[in-house]
Formats: C-alpha cells, structure tokens, sequence
C-alpha cells in the first residue's frame, strides 16, 4: 500500500490543501479517493500591535514554506520520496480581515485580522445604508472605517483581499477568492454569484469614498466558484512555498477559500438544511438556507455563502478554546511544578473526560472566556472572567465542563436567535481539535444547539483537508456533477461517524448554565469599563 502511494506521489497524483488557522498552519496531502496521505503543520500566534490583532507579513510566508516543508518532511518518512509534483492544490485561511494594496502589490498596513473589533462606526453605517448586517470583522468594514478615520494609506488602495486571497496572489499571480470567501468582504448576490451591484453603487455614492474616487469593485478580488480554475502555481509561487526547489510549478489552483467555506466542505455541509459547526480559536456555525431570512439586519447573524454561492446563515463568534487552552496550560504547569510527566495530548484527553462526570449546569461555575471582543455578547475588549456562586461545587469536572460550556456559550445565543427565523437543521457536523477527545465537546454541543450532532473521522482534519478536497473536485468532477454531489458520492460514501443526539438532561442543564453565562455577561461588560489598560 505505502509502496502504490509512494508511486502516485511521484507521479504528481495527489492534490494538496494548505489552511491558514488561527494558531496553526496546516497542509494535507490526498490522493486520488480524498484520503490523507501526509501532514505538515506550523503553529504560530496572532499578537497585538498598535491596537490591532495581526501576523507580520514575513511570518505568512515563513510559515506557508515551514508548513510545506514539514508535510515535505513527512513524505519522505512515510514513503521515502520526494515530493516534487501536484494534481492541484488550494490555500484556504480565516475568513474577513483587511489586507490592501497599492498599485505595486505593496501591503499598505500590516494584516488586520477576523479578531479586531476597531470597525464599528463603519460596520453600523454599513449595515444601515445596505439594510443587510455588515459583521465589525468584514473587510468592507475595515476599509470604510479606515476611511472614516482618515487612515493616509486610503489614497493609495488599489486592492484588497483576505488572507487566503494573499497567499493565492503570490502563488499565482491571480487576484481572486471563492464565492463563500468573498462572501465575508462585501455582500454577495447569489443569483449571480457576484458582489450586489446595488450595494456597490450605494458604497461608491457615499461622499467619503466618492470624494476619494474610489469604485469598490475595481478593488474587490475576482468571485469564482468551486470547481473552477483559479491560476496556476507559478515558477515565483513554487520557490516561496518549497525553499528547496523541489517543487514543480504549473498545477492548478483552486479558488481560494476561507475556513467557513473548508468546514462546509469537510463536513458534507453544503445542501440546503445542513449546518456545521468549527471550533477553534474562534466558533461559528453555518447553516444552508432554504428561505430567506425575515431580517437581513440580524446582528448575530451574518449572511454569507457556500463555496458554491448558496445563502448561508453564519453565527460567528470570536472565542472558543483560548480560555480553555489557558486553563490546561496552568494544569500543565502544575505538572511540571510536582516532577509529574504527562503528555499534554493526554491531559486534554483526561480533563476533557472529567467532564462527562461533572453537574448537568457546572455546578455554578461561570466563565466570560474572551480573550477579545466578543461582538455577540456587546464586548469589545476582552478580559476572560471566572465566577463561582457562593455555594457552587467547585470541582476539576465542573470546572472542565463549565469551560467547554461556555466555550460554545455565545454560539447557543446566536442561534437561540436563528431558531426564530424558522430556520431547520436536518445535519449537524462538528469539526475542529475540541472533538479530538470522543464524545465530550459533541455531547455539550448537542445540548447547546438542542440537535444531534456528527463527528466524522476526518473531523479532526479539518479545513486544510477541505481544501484539498476542492482542488481534488476542481480537477475530478465529472460533467455537471454539483459539490454536493461530488461530496456525497465520492467522498463520504461509507465513511465513518458517530451521531450524538441532544440528551433532555444535558439541555435542561445548558439551559440554566445559559441564563447565568448571559448575567455574567453584565459582570464583563462592566470590566471592560472599570480595567481598562492605559
């Protein structure tokens, strides 16, 4: 078996998805039947620089050629050859953000990422000048509020995208992103798959960009669709991603995505009534629609679309497992403290399990677990709380399981408001590192969404294996085959999953652990008041 791979891999069989995650970076190599053959990571960390969350620019590439370099080195160790040639292949990268340009592809401020909360005079004149939400994190957002300020660089914009569509540039010269990336810098028509030309022209009617001479959509990326050809890898693109000059260019190139579109497609997610949710340094859920929603203004909800164009309702939230890595890295600590080893892969495992054993409501343990604004919940800076009731039980279970509760806590708010718009779920796909350890986060979530949820076994591939599975579609599909299709025929025919349906316990427990999390809530809003750094 490993000497046919070996064999594929040298002929240039395989399709490679590359994803850009919060604190790492990640490539799966596949072969023809969408099965993992390799793996290369490169962990890295936002940080806060004049008042913005960003990654430094030699850092995005650094890190895609070390990412590279590791799934390189891991051919080699499987398969004992050298990987030089791809099928295809796909960058993929969190969504939203503001990268702009000038006219020489210069980056005009560093990297303004998904996690900044500095937009929100521009986001609310957005959202009432479209009638249609604006999300703070939008990349429409960014460049209206940059605008507003009167930020010097606006003058000289003559492109914007996402990250993704960054990495795609240099891979292949192409200024273009997925439908479902786009989706997440201006407001997307899915009639036609393309930005809303109404919204364009009332953008472009707005005295401070009119008087800048500015036309959005000159500076918008190129919308393309799954399956399409996005570029080629360039000789340029081939030595930024392989420093040893291994790599051949000329492969296509799939649109670039962001990682909303990559869960859909990691989950079998993208028909109508089907949702998902990733979990990560931030979590949100994408349900396919089958109606419009009543009120596009919603701002919980952010309207976007699949890979392939289809309205998606999002709830988007910007903290997940941070807090619950901090806690874990104090337990670690205490470890090292006390001579005891332990593998921390280990430790999650044990204290994830913990959990199950733990009161239904946490036993009155609350957390706010926001490292930054959490717009949802009206937060604009983070300072992540804990909170016991007077008599609460304050154990390691309950405390695991508050964590991992309150990890999903501002989803389950976003989408007890969902579910006022009649919106249904027939499938739920979890994805992401909490579903490592089996059952607990899945169970927990179940409970939040009040709806049986699926863990697949490549749950914790994750997006960069999404994307490997759009490129794999971009060049194997065959006439007329939709992703849908596509998906459900070819890769996920037979593959493995367990299906946790929503205890009536752990709901009434979720149920109670809710109403206290929304009145701590008050208690953080206040902190961000009252300790407020200089």
């Amino acid at each position: 078996m490993a000497e046919d791979t070996a064999a594929r891999i040298e002929a240039g069989a395989c399709s490679l998805g590359i994803e850009y995650g919060s604190t790492r970076i990640k490539a799966v190599l596949v072969d023809e039947s969408n099965e993992p053959v390799a793996i290369g990571t490169f962990d890295w960390e936002n940080r806060l620089e004049g008042g913005y969350w960003t990654y430094g620019e030699d850092e995005i590439f650094q890190g895609l050629a070390a990412c590279y370099a590791s799934l390189k080195a891991d051919v080699a160790s499987r398969y004992g050859v050298t990987l030089t040639k791809l099928a295809s292949m796909g960058v993929s990268a969190m969504m939203h953000g503001y990268l702009p340009f000038d006219g020489d592809g210069r980056l005009l401020v560093p990297f303004r990422t998904w996690r900044n909360t500095t937009t929100s005079k521009a986001a609310a004149a957005l959202t009432d000048l479209f009638g249609f939400h604006i999300p703070e994190r939008w990349s429409i957002a960014h460049l209206y509020e940059a605008i507003l300020d009167d930020e010097p660089h606006v003058s000289r914009v003559r492109s914007f995208t996402t990250l993704a569509g960054f990495a795609h540039a240099r891979l292949t010269g192409e200024h273009v992103l997925s439908v479902g990336d786009a989706s997440g810098m201006f407001p997307i028509d899915s009639a036609i798959k393309g930005y809303d030309a109404a919204m364009i022209a009332e953008f472009d009617a707005l005295p401070r960009v009119a008087a800048l001479g500015m036309h959005v959509e000159d500076l918008l990326p190129r919308v393309a669709v799954a399956g399409e050809v996005a570029g080629y890898l360039t000789a340029e693109g081939a030595a930024l991603l392989d420093a040893a000059g291994d790599l051949q260019p000329g492969c296509p190139l799939c649109p670039p995505e962001g990682d909303a579109g990559t869960g859909m497609i990691a989950t079998n997610s993208v028909a109508q009534r089907t949702g998902n949710v990733s979990a990560g340094t931030s979590v949100f859920s994408m349900v396919v629609l089958d109606h419009p929603l009543k009120d596009a203004t919603v701002s919980e909800i952010d309207l976007v679309t699949t890979p392939v164009g289809d309205a998606v309702a999002m709830v988007h939230c910007n903290n997940c497992t941070s807090d619950i890595n901090d806690w874990v890295e104090l337990l670690d600590g205490y470890n090292h403290l006390m001579g005891f080893e332990c593998d921390k892969g280990e430790l999650f495992g044990k204290l994830f399990e913990s959990a199950l054993a733990a009161d239904k409501d946490a036993g009155g343990i609350m957390s706010s677990p926001f490292i930054s604004g959490e717009p949802i919940m009206g937060v604009n800076v983070g300072h992540p709380l804990l909170l016991r009731r007077e008599h609460a039980d304050f154990s390691i279970a309950n405390l695991m399981r508050m964590n991992i509760m309150a990890a999903f806590g501002t989803l389950k708010v976003g989408n007890d408001i969902l579910r006022k718009e009649d919106v249904r779920i027939d499938k739920l796909y979890g994805h992401g590192g909490i579903f490592k350890t089996p059952r607990v986060a899945q169970s927990i979530l179940a409970a939040a969404m009040d709806a049986p949820v699926t863990v697949l076994a490549t749950a914790g591939e994750g997006g960069a294996w999404g994307q490997a599975v759009a490129a794999s579609y971009m060049i194997h599909k065959s006439d007329g085959q939709t992703l849908a299709d596509y998906l459900t025929n070819e890769v996920f025919v037979g593959m493995e999953g367990e299906t946790i349906a929503p205890d009536p316990a752990d709901v009434a427990g979720y149920e109670a652990f809710i109403k206290l999390f929304r009145q701590v809530n008050e208690v953080e809003r206040a902190a961000e008041k009252a300790v407020a750094e200089d």
